[in-house]
């Protein structure tokens, strides 16, 4: 008896020693995407993503490449049978996010200052997220909703046709303010009282966007 005791005693403690273990084998988001908001900050995108552009300089991307915060609002208030969880739209964010700065890299020349002083180094930060991302949530183990899916469809369709003319600044803005939405446990200390999904409140310049 007392044998089997110690026994039971020793396999209770390598599981405490092991538990802080398995706790850190999850990789912590919100340090990676704290160091993505410093570099997605207004100072930066107005430098690099407008004033070294041309006046009024578009770029074509997919209808679904504009995600917005009305977006993340309308599909959250979807009345289909499943409804979308935070998840599914982080899923979209960093779909959406890492297509829109390739769409801006194909445009831009090999030397120009943007491209070597600040979006090949924003897309590696992203690439580096995306990897921590994707091994704490890995995405065979569920299905996106009906709504979700679809957009995911249109998004990797080679074939789709739905194009949209937008500056590239807004493509950065709109990643920058639904990631405050989507991500707000990682920034919500800095101002607790504050809605970062709110449309309302970015139009009211409380906040840098």
């Amino acid at each position: 008896m007392i044998q089997f005791e110690c026994r039971l005693l020793r396999g209770l403690l390598g599981f405490i020693c092991l538990l802080p273990l398995c706790i850190s084998a999850a990789p912590d988001l919100c340090g990676p995407l704290k160091t993505v908001r410093e570099s997605l900050n207004s100072t930066l995108r107005r430098r690099y993503m407008k004033m070294n552009f041309p006046i009024n300089y578009t770029i074509q991307v997919h209808y679904e490449e504009v995600f917005r915060l009305r977006n993340i609002s309308r599909l959250n208030t979807s009345t289909e049978d499943e409804p979308v969880q935070k998840r599914d739209l982080q899923d979209l964010w960093l779909l959406v996010s890492q297509q829109g700065i390739k769409r801006v890299l194909r445009v831009l020349p090999e030397r120009h200052p943007t491209r070597r002083k600040y979006l090949s180094n924003l897309e590696n930060l992203f690439r580096d997220f995306g990897a921590l991302y994707n091994q704490r949530n890995p995405s065979e183990e569920r299905d996106h909703p009906e709504s979700i899916q679809n957009i995911w469809d249109r998004l990797t369709d080679p074939y789709y046709q739905g194009w949209k003319s937008v500056t590239p600044k807004s493509l950065l803005d709109n990643c920058y303010r639904t990631m405050l939405c989507l991500f707000k446990e990682c920034f919500s200390n800095e101002d607790d009282n504050y809605d970062y999904c709110e449309v309302l409140n970015w139009r009211k310049g409380k906040k840098t966007t």
